[in-house]
This record gives structure tokens, C-alpha cells and sequence, in this order.
């Protein structure tokens, strides 16, 4: 994993919700994320990857019910 996708798991403590994830979606995301020719396009992905995380339920711009959080009451 690159130093700046731990190093944004770690500031948003999303670690947990990454791990969490099927390892083939860990593989998918870091493949998508560092395959980007330009730098601003890797931010890019990093943010939808965090954003994914945060939210749950999604997937790739995909519903994903397996990751779906649970409200909070």
C-alpha cells in the first residue's frame, strides 16, 4: 500500500472499514488508485476510496449492501 493512501486511512480512521473490505476490493481500489497516469487523478480516486469507506454500502460507485453501516441511534 502506498505511504499515501495509509497515511489517508490512517488521518480519516478508515483503516478499519479498508480492512474490513474483501481483499479483492483492497487489491481493486490501490490497482485503481496507483494505475492513474496524473498525480491529480490518483487525489481523485483517493477521495472516491474514502469517501466509499465513509459512507458504506458502495462499492466503486456501485451499491455494495455487505459493506452498509449501521445507523446510530
Amino acid at each position: 500500500m502506498p505511504n499515501f493512501v495509509r497515511e489517508a486511512l490512517r488521518v480519516e480512521g478508515l483503516m478499519p472499514d479498508y480492512k474490513n473490505r474483501p481483499p479483492y476490493q483492497q487489491n481493486d481500489y490501490l490497482l485503481w488508485i496507483n494505475n492513474a497516469k496524473r498525480e491529480e487523478t490518483k487525489i481523485k480516486r483517493l477521495k472516491q476510496m474514502i469517501n466509499e469507506l465513509n459512507t458504506g454500502g458502495v462499492y466503486m460507485n456501485m451499491e455494495h449492501p455487505a459493506s452498509r453501516k449501521q445507523k446510530s441511534t
